[in-house]
């Protein structure tokens, strides 16, 4: 059984289609990474498996059964987390809003509930961070905390939109690094999008890769590619491999790293196409 799988998906936000007759499947217990230049539509992708964008044709499955909006089975984190650094509430009270289904009203949590906001925390690690105002956590702590809130309920299915973003390398490796366990020792699938492939290349089973209304899907190793790489980006792109580092190039130009380097400073980027979903 897939945890998710699209056969034929077409997806059009206006008259464009960011998918076009995609078909490919994300396994059980496996641990994807989802790579595009902006506007590939990694985000619609995953809105379009919570029920939030629909199918122009084929469908999509979670689990082997119909989209639905509100999928217990599936966590999400998503991108835009904008606002967080201005919140005095400690990082246990912003997962506590999600447990109850509504922003800010957790006082009267019962004592299973407050169980699983726990365990959660404990599996990313971030029991004691989760003590201090989430305002005051680094990034990379704040992402620790986030991703807990997207554990609760124990989804088999796991959707983290752009988790690195503005993230130092440590903190980076330390976010890919729980990914990882999570998906062994919870035994989850998880679909994991990026700008970037290093810092999930050691990690991941496979990746998907998106561009041209297209989808691609297979090992690192075969994806990631001069010819599959050049359909996708609609342009000429040379794949050069140094170790375990790759570096998709256009002429000089680092497509994967360089194209979305101006959004760092921000605290987030922008799937142009996908901000619209």
């Amino acid at each position: 059984m897939s945890a998710l799988s699209f056969d034929q998906a077409t997806i059009r936000l206006g008259r464009r289609d960011i998918l076009s007759a995609a078909s490919f499947a994300v396994r059980e217990r496996e641990f994807v990474g989802m790579l595009g230049a902006n506007g590939a539509g990694k985000t619609t992708l995953m809105r379009a498996a919570l029920g939030l964008v629909p199918v122009a044709a084929g469908a999509i499955r979670v689990l082997d059964g119909p989209v639905t909006r509100g999928n217990p089975a599936i966590g999400y984190m998503p991108q835009n987390r904008t606002g967080m650094a201005g919140l005095r509430l400690t990082g246990w009270d912003v997962v506590a809003s999600a447990a109850v289904g509504r922003r800010f009203g957790f006082g009267g949590l019962d004592k299973a509930a407050r169980r699983e906001i726990d365990w959660a925390l404990d599996e990313v690690g971030a029991r004691a961070l989760a003590q201090r105002s989430i305002g005051e956590l680094s990034g990379g702590e704040r992402q620790r905390v986030l991703l807990s809130q997207a554990l609760l309920g124990r989804p088999r299915l796991l959707l983290l939109d752009e988790p690195l973003i503005s993230l130092d390398p440590a903190h980076q490796k330390s976010v890919v690094e729980i990914a990882r366990r999570i998906c062994d020792d919870l035994k989850v699938a998880i679909l994991f999008s990026a700008h970037e492939l290093n810092p999930l290349v050691n990690a991941i089973d496979r990746v998907l890769y998106l561009g041209a209304g297209a989808a691609v899907i297979g090992p690192v190793e075969e994806v990631v590619t001069g010819p599959v790489l050049s359909r996708l980006y609609g342009a000429e792109i040379e794949v050069v491999r140094i170790k375990d580092r790759y570096f998709v190039m256009a002429g000089d130009v680092d497509v994967e790293r360089d194209a979305h380097r101006h959004d760092a400073p921000h605290g987030h980027s922008h799937d142009h196409d996908d901000a619209h979903a």
